[in-house]
């Protein structure tokens, strides 16, 4: 049978037969670091809002509990955003002429709630209860970041399924007692009192999650990695 392929092209073919595993894992690894990058998954992300609202001024600089505005964490599956009134308990008494306040004056005059932008967006079929983790001493920063840091509202983390998992898998990393849940500035060295004991907490992160972790009865890694936790 005639030699179909003439010699020359060898080099050609084995470049090829060499190449495309080459090329199969760099498109591998390139989509992979696509699927988490801060374009594909919104972290980081400024969302525009129809008042600019800065958690650094209101929650670095002011002191005010996460929980004043957000008065449902405790208690429901969802973080619910304030009402106007909310706003106005402080804005009927300072900055009241302000322009950039002025969606709120006009939403509390109108009583039209304000049409604020969603920053954490999760998937429909995932299943997240803010209560059982504010209740398990999960702190707001741990998903959120550090709200008293920054201005506009942003995506600290990916929100990938991975990351829930990673904190599944290990609780007792972001543990801490429930009367520091809403705290930014909180670290275990900066101490706290067991209220059950009334001694201090261990003031190093592994001590202290390994302790939380049983006195608030959180389930297993099989039992937290399952499907059904998230996916009802």
């Amino acid at each position: 049978m005639p030699q179909i392929f003439p010699k020359a092209l060898n080099p050609i073919a084995r470049a090829i037969i060499l190449g495309l595993p080459l090329i199969a894992g760099s498109t591998g690894v390139g989509l992979a670091a696509f699927f988490r990058s801060s374009y594909a998954t919104g972290m980081n992300e400024t969302v525009a809002q129809p008042v600019a609202f800065s958690h650094g001024h209101h929650v670095g600089q002011l002191g005010i509990d996460c929980r004043y505005c957000h008065t449902t964490v405790e208690s429901s599956h969802f973080a619910n955003v304030p009402p106007t009134k909310t706003c106005m308990n402080c804005h009927q008494q300072i900055w009241q002429g302000a322009d950039m306040l002025e969606p709120v004056r006009n939403s509390y005059k109108t009583n039209r709630p304000i049409e604020w932008a969603r920053v954490n967006n999760l998937p429909h079929y995932a299943y997240f209860n803010h209560s059982i983790h504010v209740a398990k001493g999960v702190g707001c920063v741990s998903c959120h970041g550090q709200m008293d840091q920054g201005n506009l509202a942003t995506q600290s983390a990916t929100l990938l399924m991975e990351w829930c998992i990673a904190c599944h898998r290990a609780p007792e990393k972001n543990l801490r007692p429930r009367s520091e849940v809403t705290s930014m500035t909180w670290h275990p060295s900066k101490g706290a009192m067991n209220p059950k004991t009334g001694e201090p907490y261990p003031t190093n992160q592994k001590e202290l999650g390994a302790l939380l972790k049983v006195d608030n009865k959180i389930r297993d890694p099989v039992t937290l990695t399952n499907c059904s936790m998230c996916h009802r």
